[in-house]
């Protein structure tokens, strides 16, 4: 095959790869308008973001009198009335958050897309630290949540004899 044959096949091959990932945008948005319908029937859309691996995700709210709840809905399938990511806070004080619970399916993201969201309220509401507990559930991933506080900028003290620790930011 010659050189300029080369070029038209690479040429051709990008422009099918091109609208196939068009075809998948245009599939992905139409969901994402579909899945913001649903949710904001009963709760605040706060934003629309990507998670680390490029996928679109839905972050909304539901804010109580003393507990703050932000869940994600990854648009890669339709919304049917359950987050795939969830971060779980009560107000201990005026000037703190304490971190209940993170849910969700590990390495997708998730958990860094509900951290981002959840210190941009607390910088909002004037929240001066957000605190958090590691249980002794907690200790069969106790690395991998200290790399995730750590890498989310928060202090982590863990208690390896007591299987305890606490987080701050």
């Amino acid at each position: 095959m010659t050189q300029i044959g080369i070029l038209e096949r690479e040429e051709i091959r990008g422009k099918d790869e091109i609208k196939q990932e068009l075809d998948a945008l245009e599939i992905q948005l139409f969901r994402m308008q579909e899945n913001m319908r649903k949710i904001a029937k009963k709760n605040e859309i706060i934003s629309i973001d990507q998670t680390k691996h490029g996928g679109w995700v839905v972050i909304y709210a539901s804010k109580g009198s003393n507990k703050y709840q932000i869940m994600l809905h990854d648009c890669s399938k339709p919304y049917r009335g359950k987050w795939d990511g969830a971060i779980e806070t009560t107000y201990k004080d005026q000037h703190t958050l304490h971190i209940a619970d993170i849910k969700g399916e590990e390495n997708k993201g998730y958990g860094s897309v509900l951290m981002k969201y959840i210190k941009e309220i607390a910088d909002e509401e004037n929240i001066q630290s957000i605190t958090g507990d590691i249980a002794k559930r907690d200790f069969d991933h106790v690395e991998r949540l200290k790399h995730f506080y750590r890498k989310h900028d928060f202090d982590v003290k863990i208690d390896y004899e007591e299987q305890c620790g606490e987080i701050v930011w």
